[in-house]
């Protein structure tokens, strides 16, 4: 019974603390507000430097409408102190006047927000006005400097994605960028393919997948946390950060061995279409403006696969030129050769079609065979045997052949009646 009245007791000091912090939040943001008026909106300039030591209000307003000069321009706000500060970005000036006031939510907001002595903040080309707040911990100076550049980076990654797409079934096939590609991811994502592995050797309804998603979160995390302290990781623990590529592309490199390069061709072309998927992502990542990233992936498409419309556009064309401009081409006169071969293969596919006709069941052996002279020699020609007898086929060769007696009597007579010919005199 008194272990029953004690845990009644407490659940009741637990409620009303609940009821007490719910109080004070409703009545907070109705009577605590912070003093807006000591320091006035900053507008920035480009490459103007500005060194302050307080909390205050920046905004950003963009005059110049994006052009394709600006391709590869990026605008920047750089803010670094030698302590650490909180940085919060905004769209407008009005959503700026709200952070003054206190909510539950900006106040949950500003813990979770990271604080760091260095950040660089990213304004777009078709922002007009970005604006931010900047709250340092304590009273040590800060620098604030907007830059509008070239960026040199934003190129690469641009002719990166131009080199993917060109050459993607290349790079598919070679062995060389299936090594260096496994290699590579194997580095980067080494933590998600070892939870990736895990997975494959859990049951289907194990609780240990909840934990196998929170891994893969973990690993996206500790990725963008390694890629944006890498500087500082090469500086100061270079050896460990050379024991990690020394091991884990080892490895990576003895399972890509293992596993060998790729042979079948469906796979070849899924490797080359994620490739140039991966290029046309590149390239318009690459580029500021919009409409001409779309230019030029479009441009870039059309020159890759130009051979296509290409062909069939003359394929077209020449259907269309056959009916607009058909005239009838005159025939070409046969020479001697291909007269003698034109001749025996027409008698030979006209002996094949009287051999099937005589074994048809239209055909009427029995008269056939009342009308010829020599049945047997016919039977045979249907069995399969030659239309002609040897000697047939020599006196053949003497009369009519080359050089023979019927060629030289035409040669001959030809001759004669030329010379027959008389010229005909027109009457004066």
């Amino acid at each position: 019974m008194a272990g029953w009245m004690k845990m009644i007791n407490g659940y009741t000091i637990r409620s009303v603390k609940f009821i007490v912090f719910m109080l004070l939040l409703i009545v907070l943001p109705q009577n605590s507000h912070q003093h807006t008026g000591t320091h006035p909106v900053i507008d920035l300039q480009d490459g103007q430097q500005y060194v302050l030591s307080e909390s205050n209000r920046f905004c950003y307003k963009n005059s110049l409408l994006p052009t394709w000069k600006q391709t590869w321009t990026r605008i920047q706000v750089k803010v670094w102190s030698s302590s650490v500060f909180k940085v919060e970005t905004v769209e407008g000036e009005e959503e700026l006047k709200e952070l003054e006031r206190f909510s539950f939510w900006t106040w949950f907001q500003s813990l979770l927000r990271e604080k760091k002595n260095e950040t660089t903040i990213n304004i777009s080309l078709y922002s007009k006005v970005t604006c931010f707040k900047v709250d340092p911990t304590q009273t040590t100076q800060y620098t604030v400097k907007a830059v509008r550049k070239f960026d040199i980076y934003l190129f690469l990654v641009f002719l990166t994605g131009v080199m993917l797409l060109l050459f993607a079934d290349s790079l598919s096939r070679s062995q060389t960028f299936f090594y260096t590609a496994g290699v590579s991811t194997g580095m980067i994502a080494s933590l998600i393919i070892l939870f990736f592995i895990l997975s494959r050797f859990l049951p289907k309804k194990s609780p240990f997948y909840v934990l196998i998603v929170g891994g893969w979160s973990f690993s996206l995390y500790a990725i963008q946390l390694v890629f944006k302290n890498l500087s500082i990781i090469l500086r100061e623990h270079w050896h460990l950060a050379l024991a990690y590529v020394v091991v884990v592309g080892f490895i990576s490199f003895v399972v890509c061995y293992l596993y060998g390069p790729l042979v079948n061709e469906k796979s070849i072309n899924v490797l080359s279409w994620t490739l140039q998927l991966l290029g046309l992502l590149l390239m318009y990542l690459g580029i500021q403006i919009q409409h001409v990233a779309l230019a030029i992936i479009l441009a870039a498409l059309l020159s890759k696969n130009l051979n296509y419309p290409i062909s069939l556009t003359i394929a077209l064309w020449r259907k269309i030129r056959r009916h607009i401009y058909w005239k009838p081409e005159p025939r070409r006169l046969l020479t001697e050769e291909e007269y003698q071969k034109e001749g025996e293969e027409e008698t030979r596919l006209a002996l094949e079609e009287l051999r099937k006709y005589c074994n048809s069941p239209e055909f009427s052996p029995w008269k056939a065979v009342s009308r010829l002279q020599s049945p047997k020699r016919f039977a045979d020609f249907v069995e399969g045997s030659p239309h002609l007898m040897p000697n047939e086929m020599s006196v053949y060769t003497q009369e009519y052949g080359f050089g023979g007696s019927f060629m030289e009597d035409e040669l001959f007579d030809t001759d004669d009646e030329d010379d027959d010919i008389e010229p005909v005199v027109k009457p004066e």
